[in-house]
């Protein structure tokens, strides 16, 4: 079920990026269907975790703010063009995402360790890209695409930061 809530989530934002040229209020609209599906998504892995470890749930909550306030900033206040990051950016996390495909079937010593720290770090740079587009838009009816991309950002980190901070109990 869970995959299917993703896979719905994904296909809001697909949806989004073209409702948002069309309608202001279907973007906005799909912007609202996404964040509740991978809520719902997410809600499972967030319930396990409040259950075995609630202190890394804290921890990895009050690690994330501190991550985006720090990146956010920096990426707001920064005046030099992250865009020419954030194309190594993308391409990097697509590499990111195959690494961990290949952590499903080959065993790696620290995989997940160094998973979540490649992730933070290339998180780190779309974060700063991000709240720099959240700058320097002019355009209102690109609100909601900026609205779910640093959204997945902070999901993204919270996640990571979370599996860092539950696995050093194991």
């Amino acid at each position: 079920m869970g995959r299917l809530l993703f896979i719905a989530a994904f296909g809001c934002l697909i949806a989004m990026n073209v409702a948002v040229h069309r309608s202001e209020g279907l973007a906005v609209t799909l912007l609202f269907g996404f964040g509740l599906l991978i809520g719902v998504a997410t809600a499972p892995t967030l319930s396990y975790y409040a259950s075995a470890d609630p202190q890394a749930v804290w921890q990895a909550g009050a690690a994330t703010a501190l991550f985006i306030a720090g990146f956010g900033a920096a990426g707001y206040a920064t005046r030099r063009d992250l865009s020419g990051l954030a194309r190594i950016l993308f391409w990097a996390l697509i590499g990111l995402i195959v690494f961990g495909i290949v952590t499903i079937f080959v065993q790696i010593p620290n995989g997940a360790l160094i998973y979540a720290v490649l992730g933070l770090v290339i998180f780190a740079g779309l974060t700063a890209f991000d709240f720099q587009r959240l700058r320097r838009s002019q355009d209102l009816r690109t609100a909601p695409l900026l609205a779910a991309s640093i959204f997945l950002d902070i999901l993204n980190v919270f996640l990571l930061l979370l599996s860092l901070f539950s696995g050093s109990r194991d």
